[in-house]
Order: C-alpha cells, then sequence, then structure tokens
C-alpha cells in the first residue's frame, strides 16, 4: 500500500463510504418499521417506484433525476445525498488522518457506523444492534491487527468503555438505553483511552442541551427524552483528534 499515494486510498474510501451512506439512507427508514433490508430493491417512498441501478447513484442520481422522482415526479429529500456525502467525507477523512493502515480502517469503520446510529437515534431514539455489534467485532479485530503485540489494549477499551456505562444503565435505567452500552463497545475497541474524553464531552454537551431545556420549559423538559447517541458520536469523534492531546495534559499535570 505504500507505493500507492494516500489519495487515491482516501478516494476509494469516499466511493465506499457514499455507496455505504446509500445503504444507511435504506437501514435508516426500513430497520425502525422491521422491514427487510435486502428485498424489495430502493423504491420511492412516494409511490413505491423501484429504483433502477442508474437512479440509485449516490449523489450523481439525485442531481441527474433533477431530484424528483421519475415516476410520479415528487421531491426527492435532500436528506438522501447529504447523508451518501457525510458518510464519503467521513471514511475518507479517517484515511487521510490515520492512512491505509489497519487503525485508519477500523476509524472508518467506526465514523461510518456512527452516521446510521445517528439518524435512527434522533428519530427514534434506538441504536441499531444490526449495525452496532458487527461494526464493533469488525473494528475490535482491525485494532488488534494494527498493535498484535498489544492485543489487549482495544480489548480492555471495549469492555472497560462498556462496563462503565453499563453500570451507569444498570444505576439508572430510564437515563439511558441499553443500546448506548453496546455502541460503547465500538467506541471503546477504537479509541482506547481517549474513550474518557470522549464520554466527558458528551455527557458534558447532554448536560447543556439538558438544562437549556428546563431554563426554557421548566420541570416538564425533565420528563424529555434526549438520544444520548449523538452526543456518544459526537464525542467520538472530537476525540480521535483531540482525545489523546487532553490525556497527555492530564496526566503531565498528575505528574
Amino acid at each position: 500500500m505504500s507505493a500507492v499515494p494516500l489519495w487515491f486510498w482516501a478516494c476509494v474510501a469516499g466511493l465506499v463510504g457514499m455507496c455505504l451512506g446509500s445503504f444507511f439512507t435504506v437501514l435508516a427508514y426500513r430497520w425502525p418499521r422491521e422491514e427487510s433490508l435486502v428485498t424489495p430493491r430502493s423504491r420511492c417512498t412516494s409511490c413505491g417506484h423501484q429504483l433502477a441501478w442508474f437512479e440509485n447513484v449516490p449523489v450523481v442520481s439525485w442531481l441527474a433525476l433533477g431530484r424528483r422522482c421519475s415516476s410520479c415526479h415528487e421531491k426527492i429529500s435532500a436528506r438522501y445525498p447529504a447523508i451518501e456525502l457525510v458518510s464519503g467525507a467521513l471514511a475518507a477523512g479517517a484515511i487521510l488522518a490515520f492512512g491505509a493502515t489497519w487503525k485508519g480502517l477500523a476509524v472508518m469503520v467506526m465514523a461510518l457506523a456512527l452516521v446510521p446510529v445517528v439518524i435512527v437515534d434522533l428519530e427514534h431514539r434506538l441504536i441499531p444492534n444490526i449495525v452496532v455489534l458487527p461494526a464493533a467485532a469488525v473494528a475490535l479485530t482491525l485494532m488488534i491487527l494494527d498493535q498484535p503485540d498489544r492485543w489487549w489494549v482495544p480489548v480492555a477499551g471495549a469492555v472497560g468503555a462498556a462496563g462503565f456505562l453499563g453500570l451507569l444503565w444498570l444505576v439508572y435505567p430510564r437515563g439511558m438505553g441499553f443500546g448506548d452500552v453496546k455502541l460503547a463497545l465500538l467506541l471503546g475497541a477504537v479509541l482506547g483511552a481517549s474513550v474518557i474524553p470522549a464520554f466527558f464531552m458528551a455527557f458534558f454537551a447532554g448536560s447543556v442541551l439538558g438544562a437549556a431545556l428546563v431554563a426554557r420549559s421548566g420541570r416538564s423538559a425533565r420528563k424529555t427524552a434526549i438520544p444520548f447517541g449523538p452526543f456518544l458520536a459526537a464525542g467520538a469523534l472530537l476525540a480521535l483528534w483531540i482525545g489523546p492531546n487532553l490525556i497527555t495534559l492530564y496526566t503531565d499535570r498528575l505528574g
């Protein structure tokens, strides 16, 4: 891989990410409705028209069709190309930041998995096991391949992160879903010790939003369920870059 320019692998990752983003739009619509993710083919949600392959090319088809269904001419939401572009950008960014390495691939898997997690959690307050658990297994394997002599580090990160959120879930199950605990497996496997600042940023952001809702609506806001997955996702992505520096800063002060 070293003989091939990094930009090439980033482009490949971006294309793969966009294709997976197209699948994520299907997953986000069908999985909460308990529909098959395989059959039938992608279809217009307005008229049921099944899309031909050339109508399902990420971003390009949306533009070529004039942002409308070729059958009923209803507008196609911009969320579809947006999800595809975000997925492509996250995948390419992972490779650019961490290289065409096992770790780069692990970061890419985590970043891509966070896309449907955020969408589904925001819309349905659910975290899809069908995404999180396979992604955690793949990411953990890739991280072990990256440093086989330190295989215990990603394992400890995954178990520790899930164990911490699992304890919080046991103490106060109304405040956190068990899906967040499963998501922690993925985050801990990839982030390692950086999952600590990721959790801190997630809880801090969630607390700020909760305080803002209480200030606006009073005590009744305390009964409002706030999906925690998006906060965990944002904390994880930030921790990829600033997590190690925060840990170093903290340990230096202790020393």
